[in-house]
């Protein structure tokens, strides 16, 4: 896709995915066989509901169809959330992760697992759970040392409206 078609769909879709309480995380065109697919990656505080993703997908499906964006050829729409093991690639994503466990790869190759307890600017308070009876240890990484990272799913994760009570 190029730039300029990536840049035409962020602007005529934006203000549909705004007006419905949504950021606009990621748009991919991509081949499928014979047909092209449009994947709408959005999120917000509170997370993308399937009802939301399907509102807009509705919204998003009129919008192209009046105008050329998407050109003549065939294509399929999915409007979607990150998934729960999302990547984590911008301050908000660190910021709406916090209370969740992440995988991260640092830049000199150290990998582990952590829970993000705050975010700043410069970087990331993390607790790394002990293991064996050890109690947990605290490390502060900065944003500039992080080269992966991502949510870990967790079956057992505490509510951090239960966390606060």
């Amino acid at each position: 896709m190029s730039t300029t078609q990536s840049e035409r769909l962020r602007g005529l879709l934006e203000p549909l995915v705004s007006a419905a309480d949504l950021d606009l995380e990621e748009i991919e065109v991509s081949r499928a066989g014979r047909r092209r697919m449009l994947r709408i990656i959005v999120d917000s505080e509170e997370g993308a509901t399937l009802d939301a993703c399907a509102e807009l997908s509705r919204a998003v499906s009129e919008k192209l169809d009046e105008t050329d964006a998407m050109g003549e050829e065939e294509y399929v729409l999915e409007v979607s959330s990150p998934g729960a093991d999302r990547p984590l690639l911008q301050h908000h994503h660190y910021v709406r992760a916090t209370g969740r466990l992440a995988k991260f790869q640092l830049n000199d190759g150290d990998e582990f697992v952590a829970r993000i307890l705050t975010v700043d600017d410069e970087g990331l308070d993390l607790e790394i759970p002990g293991v064996k009876g050890r109690k947990p240890t605290a490390r502060r990484v900065a944003f500039a040392d992080i080269a992966k990272a991502r949510v870990e799913l967790e079956f057992s994760r505490k509510d951090k409206k239960e966390e606060e009570a």
